[in-house]
């Protein structure tokens, strides 16, 4: 497992007894765990287990009913005005699909931020966005429009939108969905690099198995059935030593009978 690059022994968040919930259906359950500076950490689980909306509320898109968010000492969930700014500065998302906007080219989506958030002239704020364009490896690409380039290219794009501020943690939701294996394979190797040559730290919802086993250092695992977290570690020794018949079904593939057989064959 990739050891930490930030100096800090607290993690870079650190959830506690979280619990969401849309009116009165609850989705999660008391659920606690941290993300370490510098991994790449991965919230999976079957659909309708809670994935997004865990991400929804780690980045302040929703209160949960109870619970704290930590970034660092502070709390994302009491913060308000300035405080709660600072904290939301200090990460980027790349929303599914990616959520560029069609009627801006590539290197007007990047620099949207910068216009927003930041007070450079317009010169800085281009050499910026290029620069990011550029780690992406879209820097042949800043002026092409968004319904012009394939689905691999938006996420890249989405992600070098996410990363313009300069954010030590990078929220991504599902970024290989939709996208062919080659095209997904590539894109795994950029989350990597972007975490080996910057620090960056992801945290990422997916169910994709090919890219958890290729990038994830670890995961937590939610379970609709119980709306907390029922496996959480290394993906590839969870898949190898579960003893939990749910675990080994996901991690491989398998339909509800066969994994109970399986786990009949080895009692």
């Amino acid at each position: 497992m990739k050891m930490s690059s930030a100096p800090s022994t607290k993690p870079a968040i650190s959830v506690r007894n979280l619990t969401c919930a849309y009116g009165d259906d609850l989705v999660i359950d008391d659920i606690s765990f941290d993300v370490n500076h510098g991994e790449i950490f991965i919230i999976l689980g079957g659909s309708g287990c809670g994935k997004s909306t865990v991400l929804k509320h780690l980045i302040g898109q929703y209160a949960p009913r109870a619970g704290q968010i930590l970034f660092g000492d502070r709390d994302i969930v009491t913060s308000w005005g300035r405080q709660r700014d600072e904290i939301m500065r200090g990460f980027g998302v790349m929303y599914q699909g990616g959520a560029l906007f069609g009627s801006m080219s590539l290197l007007s989506n990047v620099s949207l931020p910068l216009e927003e958030f930041t007070d450079l002239p317009s010169e800085a704020i281009s050499t910026i966005a290029r620069m990011k364009l550029a780690q992406v490896g879209l820097g042949h690409a800043v002026h092409h429009m968004p319904a012009a380039i394939s689905g691999g290219m938006v996420k890249r794009a989405a992600i070098a939108r996410a990363m313009a501020l300069d954010p030590s943690i990078l929220f991504l939701d599902e970024p290989s969905a939709g996208l062919d294996p080659i095209t997904s394979a590539e894109l795994d190797e950029l989350i990597r690099r972007l975490s080996r040559d910057l620090g960056i730290t992801f945290v990422i919802v997916s169910h994709e198995l090919a890219s958890i086993f290729a990038i994830a250092d670890r995961v937590i695992m939610l379970d609709k059935r119980v709306k907390k977290i029922v496996a959480q570690g290394d993906p590839k020794e969870l898949r190898d030593s579960s003893d939990q018949p749910f675990v080994r079904q996901f991690f491989h593939r398998q339909a509800q009978a066969d994994a109970e057989n399986t786990g009949r064959e080895n009692e």
